[in-house]
């Protein structure tokens, strides 16, 4: 798998609510990577609240992602 690039302060900026998994700009999902990384981080740090609503946004977005995982 490639490495997605480095998301910057700028880039992130320029990125639309829609393409965040929570309100507040949080858990960035534009990529199929960071959707991926979205659901590791929220599972380690996410409240149960906030691991199911960033499960539900990557299965909207992802159909390929297995979000039961973990």
């Amino acid at each position: 798998m490639a490495r997605s690039k480095s998301l910057t302060a700028r880039g992130r900026a320029r990125m639309k609510p829609s393409q965040f998994a929570l309100p507040g700009r949080r858990y960035p999902i534009n990529t199929a990577a960071r959707a991926r990384n979205a659901l590791a981080r929220v599972a380690q740090h996410g409240t149960k609240a906030e691991r199911l609503k960033v499960q539900r946004a990557v299965a909207r977005r992802y159909k390929s992602i297995d979000v039961t995982k973990g």
